[in-house]
């Protein structure tokens, strides 16, 4: 009998650690596909992009620095990619940990033509502050884009 119960309690063991092991697998390749999603948002891959897209991966998945593809394509200046997101249905008024949307990010690195097409996204930033207390208006005085702000809201 002892040797009963010593068999069945080493057979579950042995069950229960396969599966943590291909449990981790999974986790590590899902983990992979992140990164490259955002890596061709980073480089401006549509192509790759586009295979992620039609192959069903959420659009606006966010990577362990709360960032979406979009925010990261406008952030690195990739108009295109930026295109093909919107177009896609990416989510432009998602805000990062930091309470930044994709729009401040290109609005941030002087991306102007990238800015123009994600404010009219229409996201309500009338009383928006972001996580440091600033306000739309704030943020682009501080980094120098006030006069391109004012021109979109003309």
């Amino acid at each position: 009998m002892k040797n009963i119960i010593y068999i069945t309690f080493s057979l579950m063991l042995l069950a229960t650690s396969n599966l943590a092991m291909a449990l981790d697998h999974h986790k590590k390749d899902s983990e992979q596909l992140i990164l490259l999603f955002f890596d061709a948002a980073r480089i401006g891959n549509n192509e790759v992009l586009n295979e992620f897209i039609y192959a069903g991966f959420p659009i606006n998945e966010r990577n362990p620095q709360s960032y979406t593809v979009l925010m990261v394509a406008a952030y690195y200046g990739n108009e295109s990619s930026v295109d093909l997101l919107l177009k896609e249905g990416a989510n432009a008024c998602i805000e990062d940990k930091k309470g930044n949307t994709a729009f401040m990010g290109a609005l941030l690195k002087g991306e102007i033509k990238i800015a123009r097409k994600l404010y009219k996204a229409n996201c309500s930033y009338g009383d928006h502050r972001n996580k440091s207390g600033l306000s739309l208006e704030e943020f682009a005085t501080l980094f120098g884009q006030q006069k391109v702000l004012d021109a979109f809201n003309k």
